[in-house]
């Protein structure tokens, strides 16, 4: 079955007090084209996030965006080795001077050497297995919604394509007719010149042909989306082809018409992956 290239799909990373998420968008888009938007330290991990796409999409325009939105501020470690040298001191300098000992915690919080305050940086290294299975979930849901579109784009086309058939008996019927009308009115020479410069048999049988061809590929899903368009192109080709050879009123109506559900199956294509 097809699939279309609209999709969306998001996970939350949670590792330790750190917490993020990942969001992957995807429309419609001739190759795979592919957006980043990561945290610092991430850019490494370019050529992971492309591989692990690859292996979910083959076309579309897919923006992925990666986000920290809570971690711990910064780390406070108490140097307690330190906290008795200084107390040591203290005591020492109170009873050798005969000094007041007021050296109070606040004073010794102060000092060099006794408190360590740092910021706290994700690693990308240590996050990237979580990142890693949020992505997988991601890229799964994307293509669960890229697959109900291509069920939708499937049912449109099909239908587009049972028309034309309908539109395509209606001309074998007409030009049958024609024939007909003109073999009483025309000697053997002229309706033998006629039915030549008329003949659409070969138009008709290749346009039933890609008829076939298109709802043989809306059962696939390998490549469907540029191979619909060039069979739509050969369809637009045959049907212009009968339209130029075959003047007549309800001929060309029946052209227009299949010409434009034709328009419209191409329109489709470039939403199919």
């Amino acid at each position: 079955m097809i699939t279309g290239m609209t999709g969306f799909g998001s996970c939350d990373i949670v590792f330790g007090k750190v917490k993020g998420s990942v969001e992957i968008k995807s429309v419609n888009h001739r190759y795979l084209d592919l957006a980043y938007y990561l945290p610092s330290g991430f850019s490494s991990y370019e050529d992971k996030i492309q591989k692990s796409i690859g292996r979910y999409l083959k076309r579309g325009r897919v923006t992925i965006s990666i986000r920290i939105t809570d971690k711990p501020q910064m780390t406070v470690s108490l140097n307690k080795e330190a906290v008795k040298r200084y107390v040591e001191i203290a005591n020492s300098l109170s009873k050798e001077l005969n000094l007041k000992n007021d050296f109070s915690t606040a004073d010794l919080l102060k000092m060099p050497g006794v408190v360590e305050a740092k910021e706290t940086f994700v690693q990308a290294n240590d996050l990237w297995p979580s990142v890693e299975k949020c992505l997988e979930k991601s890229l799964v849901s994307v293509v669960a919604m890229r697959k109900r579109e291509g069920k939708a784009l499937s049912i449109n086309i099909n239908e587009q394509l049972k028309r034309m058939s309908v539109r395509i008996v209606q001309i074998k019927e007409h030009v049958k007719a024609l024939l007909k009308n003109k073999k009483e009115k025309l000697s053997n020479e002229e309706f033998s010149s006629y039915q030549k410069s008329n003949d659409i048999n070969e138009e008709i049988s290749r346009l039933l042909h890609h008829i076939d061809e298109a709802r043989a590929l809306l059962k696939t899903s390998d490549g469907a989306g540029k191979k619909l368009d060039f069979i739509a192109q050969e369809m637009q080709r045959e049907t212009n082809t009968i339209g130029s050879k075959v003047q007549d009123k309800e001929i060309s109506a029946a052209v227009i018409s299949i010409k434009s559900k034709v328009e419209k199956i191409r329109e489709q294509a470039n939403n199919v992956e």
